[in-house]
């Protein structure tokens, strides 16, 4: 399937390391804020300040004696969704690599319940055997696992296998299924997966197959990233190669590949109706079902959906279900007429980093939503989905600044600072070579500043932005960046639970509050205070810069998805911004929406 990662290269892992649900939520009402007893050292007070690049006051306003929590955008059920697979009872299973989970989705009903949840959950692609034994591939960990039935949980059965991807069982009559399963995106290869030892799996001293100790062999590699595929009626592997717009078919037994249709631009995954005589294939650049003879190649437009789409699966009765990662969705394709309709859908993918730009008293929220660059209406909630992966130029985005000009999008999937024209939402240039960058912003004077996982803050200059100078070193799992005034920023150390300011000039830098339990997100509010997601207690602070004193505007706000192993503890980036009338905008990760913290007088 088409993953969450698919701009992520292996150099990443060495940078992550060193790096280190479901319903919405109602509206809430936040207990009074109370001061902290233990002030930090007192930097200099800031005067004209930033929130979310909008120009604070020059006089501070008077903080807020309260908040009332509202929900601005309500959340949905997935965090990212991709495989799905159909079960001998016609259940339908969707699953989600940054979510850690597998998904049951009543498609009659749209009724959504967790049937494994995270970590083992992780699921870039399902697949099912005749008798019912479920089996997912683990992107981020590459890892394979299994649940055969009445086995009371999910056991890894193999390792090794950065970037697998898909998988499908090959069934022949009176043979014992096997499991096949491919590497994309992190590697480019179809391997087969030993099943001999399964009698063996719920035995404690059960272990399993490491298939990158260098022996054992591939069947075949540099496909050309072979994403969804299965068996069609005659034993052969169908499948789509991402990276060259076609489909083939592969003899995985003489190991012979034969193209069966071309002139796609992205295809992401294929499947054979219940007669085994129509081959689907999904083209997730141009959010098109399309149908195959695979016998001639002749293809045949079906459906025309939105760019995004994942995976696909057939029930029987032969209808035909996709899902989009980009809308969190599942739908159901009408194949004689081409409409469609909506299973379940979210407004919001897996909202991360968030910034404001205030016009008037118009706020415009810039959100990073993984899947697409999106903004939304700071008073009604609207949602506008300006970018699109695959469908647009983007690429996994995951942190977000604004100014007048430009939208700044990170993305430590991809190690790229993208710069988007602010007011046409189309993306004028993307800089690469960056070492996980989490957060960047572009300064009043015009300057480009990228906070790097690895504990560095990065200036950025010269053509293409080759030229890079280290402002700052060995932070402590850097997290995200607030502009204040007089040439600083203050920057979140989610690691060691500090904020630190920052001076650009010289790299001088000062301890503004320290013994937070994972701090993420940062903005600063035209109250002169610095506003911080305090991950590690689901809260918001205020955070005096002048004396570290530290006030609780809102608690219980449902922040702080769990990293897998080995990538930044900020694994998706709870986001703060606050706009010039003070009300305070917050991502939930956990929740997919967005909180509406309005200021009390």
């Amino acid at each position: 399937m088409p993953s969450v990662l698919a701009f992520l290269r292996a150099p990443l892992a060495g940078v992550a390391a060193l790096a280190l649900t479901a319903a919405p939520v109602l509206a809430q009402q936040s207990q009074p804020p109370a001061a902290n007893p233990h002030p930090a050292p007192a930097p200099k007070a800031p005067g004209s300040a930033t929130a979310g690049a909008t120009p604070g006051p020059t006089q501070p306003m008077k903080p807020p004696a309260s908040f009332v929590t509202q929900i601005l955008v309500p959340g949905s059920y997935f965090h990212g969704v991709h495989g799905l697979a159909f079960n001998k009872d016609d259940q339908l299973f969707v699953g989600s690599v940054v979510g850690q989970s597998i998904y049951r989705v009543n498609v009659d009903s749209g009724d959504v319940d967790i049937f494994v949840d995270a970590p083992a959950g992780m699921a870039d692609d399902i697949a099912f055997a005749p008798d019912g034994t479920m089996a997912w591939t683990a992107f981020l960990t590459g890892t394979i696992y299994i649940q055969r039935p009445g086995q009371r949980e999910a056991r890894v059965i193999a390792t090794g296998l950065p970037g697998i991807n898909s998988l499908a069982f090959r069934v022949e009559k009176d043979k014992e299924p096997r499991l096949f399963a491919t590497q994309v995106f992190l590697g480019d290869a179809l391997w087969e997966i030993d099943l001999k030892d399964l009698k063996n799996i719920e035995r404690p001293d059960f272990k399993p197959i490491n298939y990158g100790d260098g022996q054992r062999k591939s069947i075949m590699s540099d496909i050309g990233g072979l994403n969804g595929f299965e068996f069609g009626p005659d034993g052969q592997l169908y499948g789509p190669l991402w990276f060259r717009g076609q489909v083939v078919r592969i003899d995985v037994d003489k190991v012979t590949m034969t193209v069966v249709a071309d002139g796609f631009r992205t295809p992401a995954a294929v499947n054979f109706d219940r007669s085994k005589d129509n081959l689907y294939v999904i083209d997730t650049a141009l959010g098109q079902l399309v149908q195959v003879n695979p016998l001639n190649g002749d293809k045949t437009l079906v459906a025309t959906l939105k760019p995004g789409l994942d995976n696909l699966a057939i029930d029987g009765r032969n209808r035909v279900f996709v899902t989009n990662m980009v809308d969190n969705g599942v739908y159901l394709v009408d194949t004689n007429t081409g409409s469609w309709r909506t299973v379940v859908e979210g407004r919001l993918a897996i909202p991360s980093d968030i910034a404001v730009f205030s016009e008037g008293d118009k706020e415009t929220l810039h959100l990073a939503d993984i899947f697409s660059y999106r903004t939304i209406d700071g008073a009604t909630g609207a949602v506008d989905t300006r970018l699109r992966m695959q469908g647009d130029r983007l690429e996994y985005p995951l942190g977000v600044s604004v100014n007048d000009k430009h939208v700044i999008l990170t993305s430590w999937f991809s190690n790229s600072v993208q710069r988007v024209d602010r007011r046409t939402g189309k993306s004028i240039e993307i800089l690469h070579e960056f070492k996980a960058p989490m957060d960047a912003i572009e300064t009043a004077k015009g300057e480009l500043f990228v906070l790097e996982a690895g504990g560095t803050l990065v200036k950025v200059t010269g053509e293409q932005g080759k030229e890079r100078t280290v402002i700052a070193k060995d932070l402590a799992a850097p997290t995200a960046m607030a502009e204040g005034p007089d040439n600083v920023v203050y920057v979140t150390e989610t690691g060691s639970g500090t904020i630190v300011r920052i001076d650009l000039g010289n790299g001088a830098r000062t301890v503004v509050a320290d013994n937070l339990k994972g701090p993420e997100g940062i903005a600063m509010g035209p109250d002169g205070r610095l506003y911080v997601a305090e991950v590690g207690t689901e809260m918001v602070l205020a955070i005096d810069p002048r004396d570290g004193s530290k006030t609780e505007v809102a608690r219980k706000i449902r922040m702080g998805l769990q990293p897998t192993q080995g990538l930044p503890p900020a694994y998706v980036v709870t986001g703060v911004a606050v706009g010039k009338s003070g009300t305070v905008y917050v991502t939930s990760d956990k929740r997919n929406a967005i909180y509406k913290l309005i200021p009390q007088p």
